[in-house]
């Protein structure tokens, strides 16, 4: 385990370690229902799943603006195909998105402005298309990273070591002085492949386990 003393940054993964969906069924659900249509709760679930697998599979194609509002479209779609919902993608994307709403894991704003405070870089490093630092803006977290870079704009899903290199790259620092915080294997290889530590979540402990008080 790596002392905050040998350390000039910390990377972190997004989903799943820095912000989690807070009721997606019941938003999409509720969306639904304002369109006329009624789901149960297990279909929208499963229809959301559906389109979740979609997104995984192509969320590197949202590389600017104009890509993002297609893949945005493209989930729409398949998750009304899904639902059985005879609506139209494109009048539904927004609300679909409207949907997706995030939200902080507990302790992980005290956890990085501690890191902060004691003088560590911070970049957020995320397979994600190209609107995280959007998602991260929402929540009140951007202004906590001096780096927010995602899969989508690396061109590499982890756990390709270039996502990790790159984030490290415009943090001016080496490898071997960062440590990655993440919630799964693809993080721990990733990052072990980029030569960085690594410590597994909850965010809200890494201080203490880096020795800082």
């Amino acid at each position: 385990m790596p002392s905050a003393s040998d350390l000039d940054a910390v990377t972190v993964d997004a989903m799943g370690t820095l912000v989690e969906l807070h009721e997606p069924v019941e938003r999409l659900a509720r969306a639904l229902r304002d369109r006329g249509v009624k789901c149960s709760r297990e279909h929208v679930a499963e229809a959301f799943r559906t389109e979740v697998d979609y997104y995984l599979a192509h969320k590197l194609s949202a590389t600017d603006s104009a890509s993002l509002a297609a893949l945005r479209r493209e989930c729409a779609r398949v998750f009304l195909d899904a639902a059985g919902a005879d609506l139209d993608p494109a009048e539904f994307s927004p609300a679909f998105v409207e949907a997706m709403v995030f939200r902080p894991l507990d302790g992980v704003v005290a956890a990085l402005e501690r890191l902060r405070t004691a003088g560590l870089s911070l970049a957020c490093v995320s397979d994600w298309d190209i609107g995280l630092r959007e998602q991260l803006a929402q929540v009140g977290l951007d202004h906590l990273f001096d780096v927010v870079l995602t899969s989508a704009e690396a061109g590499a899903p982890k756990p390709e070591p270039a996502l990790f290199l790159e984030a490290l790259s415009r943090l001016r620092v080496q490898p071997g002085r960062a440590v990655h915080v993440g919630d799964g294997d693809t993080d721990r290889d990733g990052a072990g492949a980029a030569g960085l530590a690594f410590e597994p979540v909850p965010l809200a402990t890494v201080p203490e386990r880096l020795g800082l008080r």
